[in-house]
């Protein structure tokens, strides 16, 4: 089986001027070398919709993660009864945190996202995750280099030290435009706030209408420092 250091080579056969077939490219090595030691941890955004019809293609019946925080958008959760009926052959299956949102405000208080949102993340996605990749040997991500200054260099395939694992990202060179041509092209159904200026959608007390060029996830944490959840470094 290749390795994260034999993927990095100058022969690497993922570098595809067509950032579709690249992508699928990408996904049929995943899956042929890791088999059921992968797992695709989406988000549901529109990179996660695009993603899950393009591992519909290689792999039917791979398994697919939903952190529910408990705190998404109701237009999330009916994407997701949506995508079920649409890939009735994908094993989609939501993953909650050990709290439930009672117990975690009466450990740390009401509205912890406000108060403390790297606790919020720590516990109800970064603990999950964990708990779910620790048998795992890599898992696939929607990352894109466009996204945010932060993502820029990530790689196709990336050596995670948080979990200990390879994190696959196939997506790295679509632009926003390759993402919704995709998805137009195709019919996909898609989260509708999409169309009311959330470009990148997470919880909900967390995400607000933001469009910035330079930065599409500039509606998370809004008037925060935090950037990042915490499942990508």
């Amino acid at each position: 089986m290749l390795t994260y250091h034999d993927f990095h080579t100058p022969e690497t056969p993922f570098e595809d001027k067509d950032v579709i077939q690249e992508a699928l490219n990408v996904l049929e090595w995943s899956y042929r070398s890791y088999g059921d030691d992968i797992v695709y941890a989406c988000s549901f955004g529109i990179e996660g919709i695009v993603l899950i019809d393009l591992i519909n293609k290689v792999k039917p019946d791979a398994r697919i993660v939903f952190l529910d925080t408990d705190v998404h958008f109701k237009e999330t959760y009916s994407l997701i009864d949506e995508v079920k009926k649409d890939y009735p052959n994908l094993r989609i299956e939501m993953k909650k945190a050990d709290l439930t949102l009672d117990e975690q405000a009466e450990k740390h208080g009401d509205r912890l996202w406000e108060k403390n949102p790297n606790l919020c993340c720590k516990i109800r996605k970064i603990i999950p995750l964990h708990s779910e990749l620790s048998h795992k040997k890599a898992w696939i991500s929607g990352l894109r280099q466009e996204q945010s200054p932060s993502r820029k260099n990530v790689q196709f395939l990336n050596k995670d030290d948080k979990f200990q694992n390879i994190k696959i990202c196939p997506l790295i060179h679509w632009t926003w435009k390759d993402v919704w041509r995709y998805a137009h092209k195709n019919g996909l159904k898609y989260n509708i706030l999409h169309d009311k200026g959330y470009p990148s959608i997470g919880c909900e007390p967390c995400t607000k209408p933001a469009f910035n060029e330079e930065d599409i996830r500039a509606g998370r944490w809004s008037g925060n420092s935090k950037t990042e959840c915490g499942l990508h470094g």
